[in-house]
C-alpha cells in the first residue's frame, strides 16, 4: 500500500512543482488582488526555486500588510536572496509604520546583474509610537539578520528596521553588529542604539569614540551623549582638544553638554564665546545642564548678544533651565514656543522643550499654547507632553483630542496614548 501511494503522489507533486515553475511575476502580482484571502497561496510561494516568484511573493505579502503577513515575512527575512531580505525586512516595518515601503531602503533598490544598488536616505530619525509594541518574534528576525552573513545591504537595513521599531531585545546584535568592518553596518547600528535609548549599551560603543571615519564617530559620540554615558567624560573630552574635523568637534562638545559636570565648567567657557555658532551653542547646553543658577547672568547677556538662530535657541533653553519658566512676550521660553511655527528651527526648538518639560511648572507654562495656540504649537507641545508629561497632563491631552482641527484632535489622541504608555 505504501508503495501506491508514493506512485500515487509522485504525479501530483510534479505537477505542483510544474504549476510553480511555470509561474511569472506578473501572476503573482494578480494573486496579490485577493488580498487577505491570497496569503496562503502567497506564503508557499516563499520556498519557489524562482527568486523572482519570491520576490514578488515578499511584495504582495508586504502590500497587503495584514497581521497575517507577520509569519511569512519573518520567514522570508531568512531567504539567501539579498533583495527578498530586504523587501521582507521593510514589510516587517511597514506593519508597525504604515507608509514606510515608499520611503525605506527598499523602495531604492535595484538589481544591477547580480548584485544590489541602493541608497539609504540621510533622514533616519523615524521611530514606532512608545505605544506600539512589535512582536518579539520579528525583532529576534531582524536581530539574526543583522548579525548574519547576509549582504552588507541587507544588514544594515535590519539595523534601521530594529532602531525604528525600538527593538531593544536586539540590543546584543546591533552591538555585535558594529564590529562589522563596513560603515553601513556600524553606522545604522549606532542610529538604532540611540532610538531604543537603553543606557546598558553604552559601554558597548566606547572604540568607536576615535573610529578613522567620521561618520562612525560623529554618530558614536552622539550615540554616548544620549545614552549619558558619564565614564566616557575623559574620552570625549580629549576627543575635543584633538578633534581636526569640526564636525567631529562639535558632536564631542555636544556630548560632554549631555554629561553635566563641574570639570567642564571650563571647557563651556573657552566655547561660548567661540567663532563657531554650533559650538557657542553646545557650550550653552552645557551650562544649563550644571544648573547653576550664578550662571544665568552670562547667559542672559549671551543671548543678548547672539545673532543666530541656533545658539539663541540653546541659549534660551539654557535660561529656562536655570530658572526662567516664564511665558511672556520676549522671554526665553516664549521664544522657543514660538520657534515651533519655523520650518527650519522647530526641530532644534523642539527635544529643548521635551527636555525642559520633565519639570511639572514649565509643563503647566505650556499649556496656553497647547490649547490656545498655532496649529504648529499645539501639535509640536502635544508631543511634548507625551514625552515628558505624566497623569497631571492626561486632562489638558483630553481637551486637545477634541481641538476643532482633526489633524491637531488626531495629535492629542496620539499624544494621549503614548503618554499613557509611558507612564
Amino acid at each position: 500500500m505504501p508503495s501506491h501511494r508514493a506512485v500515487f503522489l509522485w504525479p501530483c507533486l510534479s505537477l505542483c512543482l510544474i504549476a510553480q515553475t511555470a509561474l511569472r511575476p506578473k501572476d503573482v502580482r494578480e494573486m496579490g488582488k485577493g488580498g487577505a484571502n491570497a496569503m496562503p497561496q502567497l506564503t508557499a510561494l516563499l520556498t519557489n526555486p524562482d527568486v523572482e516568484i519570491r520576490l514578488e511573493a515578499v511584495k504582495q505579502i508586504s502590500d497587503i500588510g495584514t497581521q497575517y503577513s507577520l509569519d511569512p515575512l519573518i520567514q522570508a527575512t531568512r531567504d539567501s536572496d539579498t533583495e527578498i531580505q530586504i523587501r521582507a525586512t521593510d514589510g516587517l516595518v511597514n506593519f508597525y509604520l504604515p507608509g514606510y515601503l515608499k520611503t525605506g531602503f527598499g523602495s531604492s533598490v535595484r538589481r544591477v546583474g547580480t548584485s544590489i544598488k541602493g541608497h539609504f536616505t540621510d533622514t533616519n530619525d523615524q521611530v514606532v509610537d512608545p505605544y506600539i509594541t512589535p512582536r518579539p518574534d520579528a525583532i529576534a528576525a531582524l536581530g539574526v539578520l543583522v548579525r548574519s552573513d547576509a549582504k552588507l545591504e541587507a544588514r544594515a537595513n535590519a539595523a534601521r528596521a530594529i532602531g525604528i521599531l525600538r527593538g531593544k531585545a536586539a540590543i546584543p546584535d546591533l552591538v555585535l553588529a558594529l564590529h562589522s568592518k563596513d560603515t553601513a553596518v556600524i553606522y545604522e547600528s549606532l542610529v538604532a542604539v540611540q532610538k531604543i535609548r537603553d543606557p546598558e549599551a553604552a559601554p558597548s560603543i566606547a572604540f568607536l569614540l576615535r573610529d578613522l571615519d567620521p561618520k562612525v564617530q560623529i554618530a558614536a559620540l552622539e550615540t554616548t551623549g544620549l545614552l549619558l554615558n558619564k565614564s566616557a567624560l575623559p574620552d570625549l573630552v580629549d576627543v575635543l582638544n584633538h578633534a581636526r574635523d569640526n564636525k567631529v568637534r562639535r558632536a564631542a562638545l555636544t556630548a560632554i553638554a549631555m554629561l553635566p559636570d563641574p570639570s567642564s565648567r571650563e571647557i563651556y567657557a573657552r566655547y561660548l564665546v567661540d567663532k563657531d555658532d554650533k559650538l557657542r551653542a553646545a557650550a550653552a547646553e552645557g551650562y544649563a545642564r550644571l544648573k547653576t543658577p550664578a550662571d544665568l547672568p552670562l547667559l542672559e547677556k549671551a543671548y543678548q548678544d547672539e545673532g543666530k538662530t541656533s545658539p539663541r535657541l540653546s541659549m534660551a533653553f539654557a535660561q529656562v533651565m536655570l530658572g526662567k519658566t516664564a511665558v511672556a512676550e520676549f522671554s526665553p521660553l516664549q521664544f522657543l514656543i514660538d520657534t515651533l511655527n519655523s520650518a527650519a528651527y522647530h526641530g532644534e526648538a523642539f527635544p529643548f522643550l521635551v527636555e525642559l518639560a520633565r519639570d511639572p511648572a514649565v509643563r503647566k507654562s505650556l499649556y496656553p499654547a497647547l490649547l490656545q495656540g498655532t496649529k504648529g504649537e499645539k501639535i509640536y507641545l502635544a508631543r511634548v507632553m507625551a514625552r515628558s508629561g505624566d497623569q497631571s497632563d492626561v486632562p489638558q491631552l483630553e481637551k486637545l483630542s477634541h481641538d476643532n482641527d482633526p489633524e491637531v484632535a488626531q495629535e492629542g489622541l496620539r499624544a494621549l496614548r503614548n503618554l499613557q504608555a509611558r507612564t
